[in-house]
């Protein structure tokens, strides 16, 4: 008869979460926010907004949605970003958002500066994404540019992706009301819309 090995059983398979909003948004978190802005920030207000969707276009009701972005001078508030630019105190460039019943999620802070890329390039204006949800066991990558951005053509990273038809879905869409600049952007996980995500 042979020892008994915990190691030898197979324990089912599990998924990821949902305890995004338990775990990792906590009401009164200064440092996690979705909303970024104070009244002395500097920079264009604007709001993301957007639904998170699977791949049969359901929506994720215990997604959690990270942003990390330069302020409007284009310099990140972090050590590494040692650019000759202004760093503005009232904004620290990070928050995250948490998905609702219907999958929606959003953000209040300013429109980014470009930043420089590898070679000398330089980025057009655009927010780092890292989307989290259940059944994700590796979190995903993503990016938003700004469709009304004349430089979006000349973006390496964004013109790195091959099929062109895919670009659209990193590019969020504006829809102006009447006190504020919104940019709509869906981030669908899978299904014929996926959004692009990279490796990084």
């Amino acid at each position: 008869m042979k020892p008994y090995n915990p190691m030898m059983i197979q324990s089912p398979s599990q998924t990821v979460g949902p305890y995004f909003a338990l775990g990792l948004l906590r009401e009164g978190d200064r440092v996690f926010t979705n909303v970024l802005v104070s009244e002395n920030t500097e920079g264009e207000r604007i709001r993301i907004e957007g639904c998170v969707t699977d791949g049969e276009e359901r929506p994720i009701e215990d997604a959690m949605i990270e942003i990390w972005q330069a302020n409007s001078h284009g310099r990140y508030n972090h050590p590494l970003d040692e650019q000759d630019k202004p760093l503005d105190p009232e904004f620290m460039g990070h928050g995250r958002a948490s998905t609702d019943i219907k999958g929606n999620y959003w953000f209040k802070t300013i429109r980014p500066g470009s930043v420089p890329g590898l070679n000398d390039e330089t980025q057009a204006p655009h927010i780092n994404v890292i989307v989290f949800a259940r059944g994700m066991l590796v979190h995903a990558f993503t990016r938003i540019y700004f469709e009304d951005e004349a430089t979006n053509q000349n973006d390496p990273v964004l013109m790195s992706i091959d099929d062109e038809t895919r670009r659209h879905t990193l590019v969020a869409r504006r829809e102006d009301s009447e006190d504020k600049v919104i940019y709509r952007f869906d981030i669908h996980i899978q299904g014929e819309n996926e959004t692009a995500f990279f490796d990084a």
